[in-house]
C-alpha cells in the first residue's frame, strides 16, 4: 500500500503543472490587452481635440486597462509561484521586490484591491456622462461599486482576524 501512496501523492504534485498553461493564457491576455491599449490611445489622440470630459474619459479608459494588465501580472507571477514552482530568476536587477512574497492571502487582497479601483474608475466615467445615462442605470453602478468595497471590507476583516489566530504556534487549546 506505500507504493501506491507514493505514486499517487506524486501523481498528484505533478498535477500542480496542469496551470501552467492557465498562466499562459493571462500572458496572451496581456498581449490583447497590450493591443487594446493602443487602440484606447488611439481614440485619446482623436479626443484631444474634443472636450476636456472626453479627454478625461479616454484617460481613464487608459489607467482601467493598466490595472487590469497589472493585475494579471500579479496573478500570473504570484499564482504561479504559490501553485506552480518558484520562478529562478537569480539575482536579477528587475525583479520586482513584491516576488516571491505574495501568498494567497496577499494576492486575494490585491485582487480585490484591483477591481474595487477598476469598478471606480468605471464609476468615474459613469459621471462624466451622468445626463446620458438613467438615475437607474447609475443607482445600480453605484450599488455594484458599494458591494465590492464592502467585499474587500469583509476580506480585510476575515484576514484580519486570520493573522490574530495563532495556528500552529505550538501551544495547546
Amino acid at each position: 500500500m506505500p507504493d501506491f501512496e507514493n505514486w499517487l501523492e506524486k501523481i498528484l504534485f505533478a498535477s500542480r503543472w496542469l496551470l501552467a498553461p492557465f498562466y499562459l493564457g493571462l500572458v496572451g491576455a496581456v498581449i490583447v490587452l497590450l493591443w487594446h491599449f493602443g487602440v484606447e490611445f488611439m481614440h485619446l489622440v482623436h479626443a484631444a481635440t474634443d472636450t476636456e470630459e472626453s479627454v478625461v474619459v479616454a484617460i481613464l479608459s487608459l489607467v482601467d486597462l493598466v490595472l487590469v494588465a497589472n493585475l494579471l501580472i500579479i496573478i500570473i507571477f504570484a499564482g504561479y509561484e504559490n501553485f506552480v514552482s518558484k520562478m529562478d530568476t537569480g539575482d536579477h536587477e528587475d525583479r520586482p521586490e513584491w516576488m516571491g512574497h505574495v501568498d494567497f492571502a496577499d494576492l486575494k487582497m490585491k485582487l480585490i484591491g484591483s477591481i474595487i479601483a477598476i469598478s471606480g474608475i468605471e464609476l468615474l466615467k459613469v459621471f462624466m456622462h451622468v445626463g446620458a445615462m438613467s438615475n437607474q442605470e447609475i443607482a445600480w453602478k453605484v450599488g455594484i461599486q458599494v458591494i465590492f468595497l464592502l467585499s474587500g471590507l469583509v476580506f480585510a476583516v476575515m484576514d484580519k482576524l486570520g493573522a490574530n489566530n495563532n495556528h500552529g504556534d505550538g501551544e495547546g487549546s
